[in-house]
């Protein structure tokens, strides 16, 4: 049965938009939509929590007047909703990411489909652009990744793209974890593993790079665990959080002996890119 979503309409100065997703994505909502008097946002009616959202909003309405009405979606195809309005991106002038009923492009280095289970997690996000990036200036060839968090698949299914040969994905949704298999068949990939859980249920073993676009909540609480999934000399790439995050992750890193060498933000999120010794 497809998901009941909520959605929350937040009037407000929208030079606070990018700040309010960022909050509202640590307390589950899902996907935004901005506009020019502030932004609305969807969760599902099982993750929706009114004390949670009315709390983020009295940490802001010192900066800025806010107003903010929540409403259940009536049940609907995901999918064309999402039709009618998903168009590809593009990143660094290398890469395309497109949905299977859009023509390819030759003028890009790497073609990447995906058609998502529903009209959240697409892959169109600043961060996902930051990390995959970063991916290209990696050397993956021959190499083995684990993505944490992975959503639809998408960075996974660059890094075979860019030559990595042994690849695990993982996500906590099923419907992620089903959709990160298709769009793994679909991109032609054979070397990828994907399996529903979390961090937790991943087999003992060690990569060369480790890709975690999740939240600042979890990351600090797991970068010590990825690290131990590293290879010395591996990478470490994370995102998902805002730029004024970038002490603490950084800190957090630095406590297992991890030592940043690239960072980038964009629109006010991060990425940021750690060695291990």
């Amino acid at each position: 049965m497809p998901a009941t979503y909520i959605e929350t309409r937040l009037t407000l100065n929208p030079d606070y938009n990018d700040i309010l997703m960022a909050e509202l994505a640590e307390i589950g909502y899902e996907s935004f939509v901005e506009s020019s008097d502030g932004l609305s946002a969807y969760i599902t009616d099982t993750s929706f929590d009114l004390d949670a959202l009315q709390q983020i909003i009295e940490r802001y309405q010192s900066m800025t007047a806010i107003t903010f009405e929540s409403q259940q979606l009536e049940t609907k195809n995901w999918n064309e909703e999402w039709e009618r309005n998903y168009q590809p991106i593009e990143v660094a002038g290398r890469i395309r990411v497109r949905a299977s009923y859009h023509t390819p492009d030759p003028a890009f280095e790497y073609d990447i489909v995906i058609d998502p289970k529903m009209s959240f997690g697409t892959g169109h996000h600043e961060t996902t652009t930051l990390v995959m990036e970063q991916q290209l200036l990696l050397d993956h060839q021959g190499k083995s990744v684990l993505d944490v968090g992975s959503g639809t698949g998408i960075l996974a299914i660059l890094a075979e793209k860019l030559g990595a040969n042994r690849l695990t994905a993982f996500d906590i949704e099923e419907w992620a974890y089903l959709n990160a298999v298709e769009n793994a068949a679909m991109n032609g990939c054979t070397h990828i593993h994907v399996f529903q859980g979390t961090i937790a249920d991943c087999p003992a073993a060690t990569y060369d790079i480790v890709l975690a676009n999740i939240n600042r909540n979890i990351l600090l609480q797991e970068i010590p665990t990825y690290t131990e999934f590293l290879v010395g000399g591996g990478t470490l790439m994370v995102s998902g959080f805002y730029e004024f995050d970038i002490a603490d992750i950084v800190q957090k890193a630095e406590e297992v002996n991890l030592r940043l060498v690239a960072q980038k933000t964009l629109n006010h999120w991060a990425v940021l890119r750690f060695e291990k010794p």
